[in-house]
């Protein structure tokens, strides 16, 4: 996977230090859900079960493969 210096900088935090590699690979290639953002971006989200049946919002660049942000989405409809 290729992820943005953003994504780098921001999984540092306390709040998404936990979130694993495989659980946004996960989110990747087997979304539940998925909104393509006028600015091209892509976000998908899952329930990752390991997190106590959350969602992972994952938010992909224009290109399909990069990651720029992940997080468990509290807001997400369940």
């Amino acid at each position: 996977m290729k992820f943005t210096q953003y994504f780098l900088t921001t999984r540092r935090r306390p709040d998404r230090s936990s979130i694993q590699l495989d659980w946004i690979k996960r989110v990747v290639t087997a979304p539940e859900r998925e909104v393509i953002q006028q600015d091209g971006r892509i976000r998908r989200w899952a329930r990752i079960p390991e997190a106590g049946d959350r969602w992972l919002r994952v938010v992909l660049l224009d290109d399909g493969e990069t990651v720029h942000n992940a997080f468990l989405d509290r807001g997400a409809e369940k």
